[in-house]
């Protein structure tokens, strides 16, 4: 397995894992990856995907820029949006491998942080973060309310 850069080739894979990871918006998918390969979106800079020895996907890492990030002392910060490993390839270092390649990017373009992001119940991604070598900078409730 190797960790690659997404083609456009890989639309429907990509799509298909996004969609296991974000349920919720998953009609919003298409058009979102489409225009990353149209050099048009707003929310994904830059995507990095495993790649299976048959071929087929099986996890991937998604980078934008940011204006702000907690802790940052600098603006336009890489942040990972998005970062999905397939369960049957979970525990195998694939996860780290997504982020090391996404940090290093980041370092070769010139930036000198990676901020990212978890939900406060998901221990598994906070300790997965804490791991890699992120540092817990801020935590935010968040709140609203219809009028």
């Amino acid at each position: 397995m190797k960790v690659r850069s997404v083609k456009k080739s890989d639309g429907k894979e990509w799509i298909r894992m996004r969609t296991l990871l974000w349920p919720e918006s998953a009609k919003e998918h298409r058009k979102q990856t489409k225009d990353y390969f149209l050099d048009k979106s707003i929310y994904i800079t830059k995507t990095f995907v495993i790649e299976r020895d048959d071929l087929t996907l099986g996890g991937f890492i998604e980078v934008n820029i940011r204006s702000y990030a907690e802790g940052a002392d600098e603006q336009n910060v890489p942040y990972i949006e998005g970062w999905y490993v397939d369960e049957d390839l979970r525990g195998k270092g694939l996860g780290r491998d997504l982020m090391l390649k996404a940090e290093r990017w980041a370092q070769k373009s010139g930036y000198h942080y990676l901020a990212s992001d978890a939900e406060i119940g998901n221990s598994q991604s906070i300790n997965a973060h804490q791991k890699l070598g992120f540092e817990e900078v801020d935590r935010i409730i968040c709140f609203l309310k219809a009028i």
